[in-house]
């Protein structure tokens, strides 16, 4: 399958775990695809986009991030700038991604939602406001979005407290 991630982090977590160590010296990141978008620059669809020796695609993100983020606050339609590059690759991967003004803009342009869960209590506390977060959008903005599931990580299953966590997310979510 062809795969496309999308790093909206200003600190680039994913692009940095993908093995870019300093994500900020990029030339090209999803900061500048978004500012050409909000400026109706054209761009080529392969503009910013590096490929993982895994086989996946990564649009890197980093601190510039944190300056388009301020800059979508004046933008109309703000919601909808990265839903609009999606659209243009949807055509080219099977899967894409699919809270700050980038969150909202991924989630609005995402098919369905895969929402990774450390079995830690703060973790999935919050993941009752994401959901509340994820049916705002549905409701108003995206209504094809779909929540995909919940992916356990770093359980710890040898541990009471892993296991209590890990029961109580499917009770509560299946």
């Amino acid at each position: 399958k062809r795969v496309l991630l999308i790093d909206a982090d200003a600190q680039g977590s994913l692009t940095a775990s993908l093995g870019y160590r300093e994500p900020d010296k990029l030339d090209i990141t999803l900061a500048n695809v978004m500012g050409n978008i909000i400026n109706e620059k054209e761009m080529d669809v392969e503009y910013g986009i590096l490929r993982h020796e895994e086989g996946v695609d990564l649009m890197p993100g980093n601190i510039e991030l944190s300056g388009i983020e301020v800059s979508l606050v004046n933008v109309m339609s703000r919601e909808t700038v990265l839903r609009s590059y999606i659209e243009e690759q949807r055509s080219r991967y099977d899967y894409m991604p699919s809270l700050g003004m980038l969150t909202i803009n991924a989630v609005a342009a995402a098919d369905s939602i895969l929402i990774p869960v450390q079995a830690a209590y703060l973790p999935v506390k919050g993941l009752e406001q994401l959901i509340k977060t994820i049916g705002k959008v549905k409701r108003q903005i995206n209504p094809r979005l779909e929540i995909e599931g919940i992916l356990m990580t770093m359980v710890d299953s040898r541990t009471t407290y892993a296991r209590d966590i890990s029961k109580l997310l499917i009770e509560n979510y299946g």
